[in-house]
């Protein structure tokens, strides 16, 4: 039963997320901040080399 409940909660949040992206003032917000991750990840030298380690 929690587990039900739980999955419940989440699709309730996620509808309520995707309801709240479709405004346009939340998407410019969104890019704004897509575009600084952007930018911090370029800084930081991107995402190679990083995870398991040398692949044998």
């Amino acid at each position: 039963m929690p587990g039900m409940f739980r999955k419940l909660i989440a699709s309730g949040v996620a509808a309520k997320l995707v309801q709240e992206a479709r405004k346009p003032q939340n998407q410019a917000k969104i890019k704004e901040m897509v575009a600084k991750l952007g930018e911090q990840n370029k800084k930081r030298g991107g995402g190679a080399g990083r995870g398991r380690g040398a692949v044998r």
